[in-house]
């Protein structure tokens, strides 16, 4: 079996390949489209790299938003030890690293976590807003 899947032809990975690429190129509504018809929201690369963080690494908060709204694992680890929040927090992004600790994402995750690609780098305004405690909920 190959590492790219039992028995896929290479039309169909090509097909696979390219859903990848429109969440490196932001493309959203494309992306959406392909999920409504049964594209698997945590498709993953050979590489281990999810669309979330494909879109996270590559700064499309829309498409993180939109793939976050369809039920996208903020846990997954590509082979590098790396979330799609550590990739937004390595890219500085402060809207998609707020919309992946909105939807539950974990610092800690991974081998290269997002805390700790933060302060390897110095990115004292990430260590922050990783760190910063979520706000309260009210009550019943």
């Amino acid at each position: 079996m190959s590492k790219d899947g039992p028995g896929l032809t290479a039309v169909e990975l090509d097909c696979l390949h390219s859903q990848l690429d429109l969440a490196r190129a932001g493309q959203t509504e494309l992306l959406e489209e392909s999920i409504n018809v049964g594209l698997p929201v945590n498709l993953t690369a050979s590489t281990g790299d999810s669309l979330l963080i494909l879109a996270a690494y590559h700064r499309h908060p829309a498409t993180v938003k939109m793939l976050l709204t369809r039920g996208a694992d903020t846990e997954r680890v590509n082979d590098h030890g790396q979330t799609a929040l550590a990739a937004a927090v390595f890219r500085r992004d402060r809207e998609i690293v707020g919309s992946l600790l909105a939807a539950g994402a974990n610092p800690a995750t991974g081998e290269r976590s997002a805390l700790q690609v933060a302060r390897f780098f110095n990115l004292t305004d990430m260590t922050e807003l990783l760190t910063r405690p979520a706000p309260a909920t009210a009550g019943p």
